[in-house]
Order: structure tokens, then sequence, then C-alpha cells
């Protein structure tokens, strides 16, 4: 079943709403560091002074300099690691446009799906976003403590965590909210193996910006082969 859907999932990767998807995701998330960056600058021209005197030095003048230059380089180093979560986060304000282009290719007798507020669809992608950052900053003690199992604690939990959330994101569309916790927690084990499959390609750059879309077509199609399974 899981095979089936990564298959499929793979074999549509090329749909002109999947690139959609994915542009509007990662150029939301460079309009955003943009404007981070922009703020930070201008904070730190604020705070900093133009003229700094240091004894047996006087005047220096080239502090705001140094700071601006800073500023630039670890706004770089920074973009590096949030790039990936912050188009991750972006990207999951669409997802349901690939939920909907799977159903319109492989389910098209489906009746309309309910669709999920803008806001409401906002406010999951952020809860899940920070779940995400500090679950992995709290694991960052396991991986030290267990590092030739470092691979093996991230694939897990960050499958568990993706599984839950592209999970629900697709079945939401049918069967609500409560319906999909209850699909998810009957099905969890099938669940959490498709979500360690989408955290592989995390560690994989560029590819790691595929995932979110890989994901909500992978777990639509599984969402739609689990409710058929249990119907018969």
């Amino acid at each position: 079943m899981i095979g089936r859907s990564l298959s499929r999932a793979v074999a549509q990767m090329g749909d002109p709403r999947f690139r959609s998807v994915l542009l509007k995701g990662v150029g939301l998330a460079v309009a955003l560091l943009a404007l981070f960056y922009a703020g930070f600058v201008t904070l730190m021209g604020w705070i900093t002074p133009e003229v700094v005197t240091i004894p047996f030095f006087g005047e220096v003048r080239w502090i705001d300099d140094l700071v601006s230059w800073g500023s630039i380089i670890l706004m770089l180093g920074l973009s590096v690691f949030l790039m990936v979560p912050v188009a991750s986060a972006m990207t999951g304000l669409f997802l349901e446009d690939v939920a909907a282009a799977v159903e319109d290719r492989y389910y098209p007798n489906q009746p309309p799906p309910g669709r999920i507020p803008y806001a409401e669809a906002f406010r999951d992608t952020l809860s899940f976003l920070g779940l995400l950052i500090v679950a992995n900053l709290l694991a960052l003690v396991l991986y030290l403590v267990f590092a030739p199992l470092a691979p093996f604690i991230f694939w897990g939990l960050n499958g568990f965590l993706l599984g839950r959330e592209y999970f629900t994101i697709a079945a939401m569309r049918r069967v609500g909210r409560r319906g999909a916790q209850e699909m998810r927690k009957r099905h969890f084990l099938t669940v959490w193996v498709a979500g360690i499959l989408m955290a592989v390609p995390l560690t994989i750059p560029l590819v790691n910006l595929l995932v979110p879309i890989l994901g909500a077509a992978v777990f639509t199609h599984l969402f739609h082969a689990l409710r058929a399974s249990r119907a018969v």
C-alpha cells in the first residue's frame, strides 16, 4: 500500500500544479527571509553607534560597518539552515492544491472535498513548524549521546511528525479533523512508516524542498487506500 502510494506520487511530480505549489512556497520563503534580514539590519543600524570611543585607541568609526558585514554573513549562514523549514512551512499553505491534483487524476469520481480555511491552514502550518523545530532541538541530546544511531533517531522522530501532519491534511478534507485523528490512530504504524520514507529525503539538499509536496501526494493516496480497505 505504501509502495504504491509512493510510486504514484513520484510519477506525478512533474504535474504543473505541483510545480506551482513548489514555486509559491519557495518564493514566499525567500521573501520572508529577505524581510527578516532587512528588519534585522535596520535594527542593528539603530542600536549601533556611528562612533565609539575606546580607551587608548580613541574614536572608532568602523563599528557600524563591521556590524553590517557581520549581519550579512550571519544571515547567509542562517539561511542555509532556515531555508528548508521555512520553505516547507510556506509550501504547507498550499498542500490542499497538491491533494486536489492527486484526486483529479486518480480519484475523479470522489465528491467535492471540504475546503480548509486559509486561517486554519496557516495556524496548523505554524504549529507544525514550531513542533518540528523544538522536537529536533530537544533530540540533539539523543544525537550526541547515541551518535551512531543519530540518523535512525532523526528519521524515526521526523517520520512520526511528518506522517502525523501530512496524513491529517489529506484526511481532513474528506472526514474532518476528528475523523482524521481517529484514522491516524487506527493506522498508526502505517502512517509512521510512510512518514519515515518522507523523512529520509530531508537529509538530501534541494531534494528536501520537494518533501512537503511529495508527502501531501503520498498521504492522499494512502488515505484513499486505507479508507477503501476498511470499507472492504
